[in-house]
């Protein structure tokens, strides 16, 4: 046997099926009954396993979770952060393509990104410490590209948290109400909701972007008096 042959000899994927086979049944029964609610018994016979069986593969509901946690929360953090740090990129085209990427992923894992939401209350101390992190780290990703772009005088000079927490918000929804799985309709809506996104935050494209200071300032103004007298004008 080669060097090379003994990675492949070590993997067993008669076990790797076994586990992605409980991962998929945990991920349900979580998002279904919640995660204190659901036994690892509930979780053997959902994949056709006996409870000693299952003892082979995993040691307790805490190990299950925080799997599914940081597979859920900690990747698409680490993307966005690969996205921010592409420095050829303007703020508008990070902004587009890290909405696209929060939304893609949802789209896989919308059942995990359920079962984090109604389990957490019941997260165990390490695990939830991993999940808020991970939060942060999304949130921070997104700020730290409003206000680059409010920088540059492509965004507005909106209140950076504010609104990512506005974004964030909108992009995670889609769990809710999509229905995942068809891959040209999962681009599509992701390419919607980074437009939206991206629209939160934009210029007004009629005139050219003012860079930060005071006559930028000035000329919000202007922009909000002229929407005044519109509106005034209608009555």
């Amino acid at each position: 046997m080669t060097s090379e042959d003994a990675p492949r000899a070590a993997r067993n994927p008669r076990r790797e099926l076994v586990e992605k086979q409980i991962l998929d049944q945990a991920t349900r029964l979580f998002a279904e009954k919640g995660f204190a609610s659901t036994t690892l018994q509930d979780i053997a016979e959902a994949t056709g396993l006996t409870r000693p069986a299952l003892y082979h593969y995993v040691a307790n509901k805490d190990e299950l979770l925080s799997r599914l946690v940081s597979e859920s929360t900690e990747t698409p953090a680490a993307v966005l952060h690969e996205i921010n740090e592409q420095s050829e990129l303007s703020p508008t085209e990070k902004l587009r393509r890290m909405a696209t990427a929060i939304v893609l992923n949802q789209a896989v894992t919308a059942d995990r990104f359920k079962l984090i939401v109604r389990s957490e209350a019941d997260l165990p101390e390490d695990i939830s410490r991993t999940y808020q992190q991970s939060r942060r780290h999304v949130l921070k990703e997104f700020v730290t590209v409003i206000e680059k772009g409010i920088r540059a005088g492509e965004m507005r000079p909106v209140d950076p948290r504010t609104t990512a927490l506005g974004i964030i918000g909108m992009l995670n929804w889609v769990v809710w109400w999509h229905q995942p799985g068809d891959p040209d309709s999962d681009r599509a809506v992701a390419n919607q909701l980074a437009d939206m996104a991206i629209r939160t935050v934009a210029q007004d494209g009629t005139e050219p972007p003012v860079p930060e200071g005071p006559e930028r300032a000035i000329a919000l103004i202007r922009q909000d008096l002229d929407y005044l007298e519109r509106i005034l004008a209608k009555e």
